[in-house]
């Protein structure tokens, strides 16, 4: 399955400011798989170790954190030379062992020649706060659950991928295609970008199977919880978890302690919602209270909406039928647009923008993200299905004047003076 990481990734190997990589994100979003695509196809040589699946590595590390040392050892364990440029070295669930991670720090600072890559699981949970994290001596990727524009060339739609890439007038696309990509982006809402999901109807064709794997990657999270969370915190984690849905369901989508229960109070689940966050299932987008720049100076840390990392697995926790695939825009605007404002999120998080933000007007409008980009700051308004209104915009626009106000729509490309629709599955583009 083609990702976008593999660019990355090779930017990441020719770079001059090369160190050390660590690919960061939630369990099952493809990390290993990426990795040894990488590895067989950019080198001539891989060395796979994985701390999870092989308890003995860790003692390698307990004994001496040499590099060169430690390449010795590897290469024999392995029974593969590794050699410097010419072999992807990979440290897989180095959560497992922190020696292994912290053995980054030398390999930069004494073996730079060689090319070094850790991944894992809860790789976030397992090193905020570590101790011995090697800081400033790696680099650092994230990957996601597939995009949208991932989807359609999983799905062999690669040639509508370059030409959406390709598009960057706001003349409408012709449309006969934008009605396919109505209709495809139906099927990702519903699919997600999960890679076993996505695998699996590309496969099959079948949706009741997606919704059978969407429920096991689920049930694994919640385990993950029990297994990998302070014990403490297990059942906040859970509860935060199965209330993103019925929080994003509410016509104000912030999130509400009280609504898990009336004595609920924020810093009673900040813990548990950092772990989520750590853990990659989850993007918060936080008020900001003045749309000025920076964003993060002006946001208010304590009002926030939560995202949930992957569309499908929201539908899913929902359990949204797949009929409203083929029901008109039902699945647009099944309860109160949470999807496709989801979707944006994940979109925006993936492609470029990591920290959202929202803004509201004293209940009389609210802009559902501010984007910062290029010194401006630009208001987006989703929209489920075609509706056209704009009120909230236009309270902006007269508040603030920016360049441009962006909506987000099942609608076609459209310019009308500042104003600029883009269709969802274009939002990528922005």
């Amino acid at each position: 399955m083609k990702r976008d990481i593999y660019k990355l990734l090779e930017e990441w190997k020719q770079s001059a400011r090369r160190k050390p990589l660590i690919v960061n994100g939630a369990r099952q979003v493809g990390k290993t798989y990426a990795l040894k695509h990488f590895g067989k196809t950019s080198y001539k040589k891989m060395a796979y170790l994985n701390f999870e699946k092989d308890e003995k590595l860790g003692q390698y590390f307990e004994e001496t954190l040499d590099p060169k040392q430690l390449i010795k050892i590897l290469s024999i364990y392995k029974e593969v030379e590794i050699e410097p440029i010419h072999t992807l070295l990979v440290f897989d669930e180095v959560q497992e062992c922190p020696k292994a991670l912290n053995s980054l720090k030398y390999f930069c600072e004494e073996a730079n020649e060689y090319h070094v890559v850790a991944a894992g699981s809860l790789l976030g949970v397992k090193t905020a706060g570590e101790k011995g994290f090697p800081v400033g001596k790696v680099n650092f990727l994230h990957m996601y659950p597939l995009t949208f524009f991932e989807f359609l060339s999983a799905l062999g739609h690669e040639k509508t991928r370059v030409f959406l890439e390709e598009y960057h007038t706001y003349d409408p696309l012709p449309n006969p295609l934008h009605e396919k990509l109505i209709q495809l982006l139906k099927f990702y809402f519903y699919i997600g970008g999960m890679p076993e999901v996505v695998a699996e109807y590309a496969k099959t064709d079948n949706l009741k199977v997606v919704r059978e794997v969407q429920l096991e990657i689920l049930n694994a999270y919640e385990k993950d919880f029990a297994k990998h969370a302070p014990p403490h915190e297990i059942m906040k984690i859970t509860t935060v978890w199965k209330q993103v849905h019925r929080q994003l369901a509410k016509e104000n989508k912030k999130f509400i302690f009280s609504a898990i229960r009336k004595s609920a109070r924020g810093r009673d689940y900040e813990e548990a919602i950092q772990w989520l966050s750590d853990a990659g299932l989850i993007h918060k987008s936080y008020l900001a209270e003045s749309p000025k720049l920076p964003l993060s100076a002006y946001a208010n840390n304590t009002i926030f909406k939560i995202f949930l990392s992957d569309v499908g697995l929201l539908g899913a926790q929902s359990a949204l039928s797949a009929q409203t695939i083929i029901e008109g825009d039902l699945l647009f605007t099944e309860f109160k647009g949470a999807l496709t404002e989801n979707f944006i999120a994940q979109e925006l998080v993936a492609t470029k923008h990591k920290e959202l933000y929202y803004w509201t007007s004293e209940g009389t409008a609210e802009i559902d993200f501010l984007i910062e980009d290029e010194q401006e700051i630009y208001p987006l308004e989703v929209k489920a299905g075609t509706s056209q209104k704009k009120k909230s915009l236009l309270v902006y626009n007269q508040k603030y004047t920016p360049s441009k106000l962006i909506r987000a729509s099942a609608m076609n490309l459209k310019h009308d003076g500042n104003l600029y629709n883009y269709p969802l599955y274009l939002i990528s583009n922005f």
